[in-house]
């Protein structure tokens, strides 16, 4: 029974960048009596974190400490065996994921990791789905910036709108923030394999259930400039909206037909000039392996912003929502977004999978349709901001 498991949660990667940030927010907020594990390749490693942690808190001395490998499938069973939810931030995910990914499905193991990547998503939906399904497992994937607060600030506008009835939210981000080797690693993954990408989408698409008599839609509709997002607004083409409309499918609050666009938001009309020339920068040195390495080379996988340049950091997503006579605006906000509020929101999902009482789910999920409003308040309580800003009739 997986209630008789030694371990609630088990942290896979907590000797990098972002898994030492989700070790250190779990010693601090954990639910009283949560038994948690570290683990990974390197014992050392290991052991500096549990020492690092039980210098401010001596109970975590006694932390049990786990072996857990990519290339070795029977440390990872073991682990899932062992746990009732796994927690990993072993990226880039299309690269050293699977694995994990798959003792969880086999062992009805819960799962949460902080991908962004939309060819890793895909092929795990298409590989491990079924299997999850069969024996129970939530396998919950982008439990970070990607794509928490969208996922979730969507979900939030809908139940503030009429039900049975269509509706059209957009997200408008605005946000400062550092990347680390990681985040860059992973990025430059999904540049330098767009066909890939593409590739296990059209995969997915062909065996995932769609929902019978509902129209579920990503809006590609130009917003060149929006006073509630408060600037100049592009398309954002990252895996979120994709999240947002799976939630969407999964849920017949979403309404019998939904649509929702996703932007970013900037204050001057060269910035975001600027950002699309970078980015199309980005993408073509990707596809060359001498100037990809260039790029990965920018920071090494481990590495990331200080403490003082986290406490800069900052975001905010506005929502505007309409249907049924109504327009709502909301907002989802918090501190740094890469990072300390990274390492808290996949905390905080591995901890919600674990102790509250959730809806029936299994399979390949989102957070919304897995924890929805537990997570939601998880998150209020934690210092993340969700909140109406209008709530008027239309025309």
């Amino acid at each position: 029974m997986i209630a008789d498991r030694p371990h609630d949660l088990v942290l896979v990667g907590a000797t990098g960048f972002t898994g030492g940030l989700t070790a250190d927010y779990l010693a601090a907020h954990a639910d009283p009596g949560t038994r948690w594990a570290l683990a990974g390749r390197d014992r050392a490693k290991l052991e500096a974190v549990r020492d690092r942690l039980a210098a401010a808190r001596p109970a975590l001395a006694g932390l049990p400490l786990l072996h857990a490998d990519a290339t070795d499938p029977a440390s990872l069973e073991a682990v899932a065996g062992a746990a009732r939810v796994v927690i990993t931030t072993v990226g880039p995910y299309v690269r050293h994921g699977e694995p994990l990914v798959a003792a969880c499905a086999r062992a009805g193991t819960d799962y949460v990791d902080l991908t962004g990547e939309p060819t890793f998503v895909d092929r795990m939906y298409v590989r491990h789905h079924e299997r999850a399904v069969r024996t129970g497992a939530r396998i919950v994937h982008a439990c970070g910036f990607d794509s928490i607060p969208h996922d979730l600030g969507a979900y939030f506008t809908v139940k503030h709108l009429p039900e049975g009835v269509p509706l059209h939210v957009e997200g408008f981000v605005r946000a400062r923030g550092d990347a680390s080797g990681g985040t860059l690693h992973s990025a430059v993954g999904v540049f330098a394999d767009l066909p890939g990408m593409m590739r296990a989408e059209r995969e997915r698409g062909r065996v995932e259930r769609r929902p019978a008599g509902r129209r579920i839609r990503m809006s590609r509709r130009p917003v060149p400039r929006s006073g509630i997002a408060g600037g100049w607004t592009l398309p954002l083409p990252s895996i979120d909206p994709r999240i947002v409309t799976r939630s969407a499918a999964a849920l017949d609050r979403y309404g019998p037909d939904f649509s929702y666009g996703h932007y970013i938001a900037v204050k001057r009309l060269t910035t975001a000039a600027g950002m699309v020339a970078g980015s199309g920068a980005a993408v073509a040195l990707a596809q060359l392996p001498p100037t990809r390495a260039l790029l990965l080379g920018l920071r090494a996988p481990g590495a990331g912003p200080s403490a003082a340049q986290r406490a800069r950091n900052w975001f905010s997503v506005k929502f505007v929502g309409e249907g049924g006579g109504r327009r709502v605006v909301t907002e989802v906000a918090g501190g740094d977004p890469g990072y300390g509020e990274t390492a808290k929101m996949l905390a905080e999902s591995a901890l919600s999978l674990a102790h509250d009482d959730l809806p029936e789910t299994a399979g390949q999920v989102t957070t919304a349709t897995a924890m929805g409003d537990a997570l939601i308040a998880r998150l209020t309580k934690a210092g993340l901001t969700f909140r109406v800003l209008e709530d008027t009739a239309v025309s």
